[in-house]
C-alpha cells in the first residue's frame, strides 16, 4: 500500500541527515597526516589542526586543504590525494585511529556539552590555529594577491566550522582573543581562494618561484 504524500518516514529521514561536527580538540602534540597523490610515489606529511567528533560518533583529524577544512580520511585534491594514516613525529609511530586519550576527551565532552536544543547560529567553541595556517586572497585571478594568518577556528552549533582572521582596522584591544569583534570569517570573502600552512605561505610571501608555480597550478584546477 502506497504511503500518503504528506507522510514522512522519519527513520529514512534520519538516515539521510548528514552528520555534523559536535566537538573539537586542538592537536597540541604535533601529530601529522600522511598522504600520497598521483604526482609522486613519495609520502607527504601535513600538520593536523585538530580532532573532531561528529553527531554519528565517528572521529577524525582535520586539516586545512585547498580551500576547506577537511577530515583526513575524506581527503580529495586535484592530483587524487589519498590519506595514508597519522604520524607521531616524536616516536615515528604510524596510527590509523585517533589516540585513545584524545578520542575519549571528544566522546566525554560531546556528552557533557549536549547541543540539540541550541540556536544553530551560536558559537560553541573557538580554538586557536597553532599550525600557521594562512589564507590567500585575490580579486584579479592572481595578478595580485595578499596573504593573512588564520587566528582561530570557530565552531557553531549547526556544525559549521569557520576560519577566523583579524581585521586590523577593527582591533581595539590586544591580544586579540577568541570571540573578539575584530575577527571575521575568511570563507565569507569572495576573494578568498586557498589555505596554506606557514612553510608554504612564507615561501609565497618571499615570491619563491616553486611556491608561486604551485599556486598557479592550483588555480588551473579550481
Amino acid at each position: 500500500m502506497a504511503k500518503p504524500a504528506d507522510v514522512i518516514d522519519f527513520r529514512q529521514h534520519k538516515l539521510n541527515v548528514k552528520p555534523t561536527i559536535r566537538r573539537l580538540i586542538p592537536e597540541l602534540d604535533g601529530l601529522e597526516m600522511l598522504y600520497t597523490n598521483d604526482s609522486s610515489e613519495q609520502i607527504f606529511n601535513l600538520k593536523i589542526l585538530c580532532w573532531a567528533i561528529w553527531s554519528d560518533g565517528h572521529i577524525d583529524a582535520m586539516v586545512p586543504w585547498i580551500n576547506k577544512l577537511v577530515p583526513c580520511r575524506s581527503l580529495k585534491d586535484p592530483l587524487n590525494g589519498h590519506w595514508e594514516g597519522y604520524l607521531d613525529p616524536a616516536s615515528d609511530q604510524i596510527l590509523f585511529e585517533a589516540p585513545k586519550f584524545k578520542a575519549q576527551y571528544l566522546i566525554d565532552s560531546a556528552q557533557y556539552y549536549l547541543q540539540d536544543d541550541l540556536d544553530h547560529s551560536l558559537a560553541i567553541q573557538e580554538i586557536p590555529d597553532i599550525i600557521g595556517s594562512h589564507a590567500v586572497f585575490s580579486h584579479d585571478q592572481f595578478e595580485s594577491f595578499n596573504i593573512q594568518e588564520i587566528h582561530s577556528w570557530r565552531l557553531y552549533a549547526d556544525g559549521t566550522l569557520l576560519a577566523m582572521a583579524i581585521e586590523a582596522d577593527h582591533v581595539h584591544d590586544t591580544p586579540v582573543l577568541p570571540g573578539d569583534d575584530c575577527l571575521y570569517s575568511v570563507l565569507h570573502r569572495k576573494d578568498f581562494h586557498y589555505f596554506f600552512q606557514n612553510n608554504i605561505a612564507n615561501k609565497i610571501k618571499a615570491k619563491d618561484p616553486d611556491a608561486l608555480a604551485a599556486m598557479a597550478h592550483l588555480s588551473e584546477h579550481k
